[in-house]
């Protein structure tokens, strides 16, 4: 095995000196800013199945706090940081003062004189506005109950990667009109992509978010009928129907949501070189079968992994680094 040392692939890409910005909505990206990270994505995607080491983020730290448990986030941001050279701190509100009763304004100020970025996994999006109010460094929205940017970003990739393009493409969300689909349908409206959206009735997605998105060109078609919303889909995606904090509601989801399952017979109804992704984890048997999940239409572990490449373009693009 070969590997290739390089102080820096991709000098055009990013500026030497970066503005400081916060990711806390994927409508916080121009369209510009957006397709440059998908980019950046697939070059570093690239570099690492070459084995370019890089250090492209060498002395740099950043520091993850959970609310809530993780397995894609937290492990593709610590490789992410390892692999570019950085560092990162995995960190709970136990771990943290936080946990005493110490002000999120503190504890912002404080973690802006020691690391390079904060990236936050909560349960309440205020949670996270108010912490980066108070940053004077890059705050990362790693999910929250009404947005989850990153996990797009990476959906945008694969869907690059397997239709070749984002424009003109057909793509249909099938189920709970949750954080992952709220920023979906901001990423539509940024790029152009033609969307529609099939729930149930009383489990569409943000309001505000929806007309947000109209307000900036959005093109979507809401369709209750899940066979005839997936017609014309290159794409269809799927997410649990019962998320974190739910399970009491579990009994009443499962029979209001019963018709919305992603199976074979759903996607006999879209485009035959359809795509199936889902952000995991999976809730095999509800929202999806175990053989679409492990079908030939299926890109879920394929996304899953661009969560890491994307991560990384993220944190070259909040944090910077040094080229000479």
């Amino acid at each position: 095995m070969v590997f290739i040392k390089s102080k820096i692939l991709l000098p055009t890409l990013l500026n030497r000196q970066k503005a400081m910005m916060h990711l806390l909505s994927i409508s916080d990206l121009t369209k510009e800013e957006l397709l440059e990270i998908i980019d950046l994505a697939v070059k570093l995607k690239s570099e690492r199945y070459r084995n370019v080491v890089t250090d492209y983020l060498k002395n740099k730290s950043l520091a993850m706090i959970f609310e809530l448990p993780s397995t894609r986030t937290r492990v593709s941001f610590e490789v992410a940081m390892a692999d570019l050279g950085g560092h990162a701190l995995c960190l709970t509100p136990e771990d943290l003062q936080l946990s005493r009763g110490e002000p999120i304004k503190d504890t912002a100020r404080t973690l802006s004189r020691y690391v390079h970025a904060v990236m936050l996994r909560v349960k309440d999006h205020a949670t996270i506005e108010e912490f980066a109010s108070y940053s004077s460094i890059p705050v990362i929205n790693g999910l929250s109950n009404l947005e989850h940017p990153c996990q797009i970003i990476a959906d945008l990739v694969t869907v690059q990667e397997y239709k070749g393009k984002l424009d003109s493409v057909n793509i249909t969300w099938v189920g709970d009109g949750n954080n992952v689909c709220n920023s979906l349908i901001l990423a539509s409206a940024i790029l152009g992509i033609d969307l529609v959206i099939s729930c149930p009735q009383g489990y569409e997605p943000d309001e505000f978010v929806v007309k947000k998105a109209y307000d900036m060109g959005a093109k979507l078609v809401f369709e209750s009928n899940p066979q005839k919303a997936v017609e014309d889909a290159d794409t269809i995606y799927t997410d649990v129907w019962i998320s974190m904090g739910m399970e009491s509601e579990r009994d009443e989801r499962l029979k209001n949501f019963s018709d919305y399952q992603v199976n074979e017979k759903l996607i006999s109804f879209a485009r035959d070189d359809v795509i199936v992704l889902h952000c995991l984890p999976a809730h095999r048997g509800e929202e999806i079968t175990d053989d679409v999940i492990e079908g030939t239409s299926s890109v879920v572990f394929e996304q899953a992994e661009n969560r890491l490449h994307a991560q990384k373009a993220i944190l070259l693009k909040m944090i910077g680094y040094e080229y000479e």
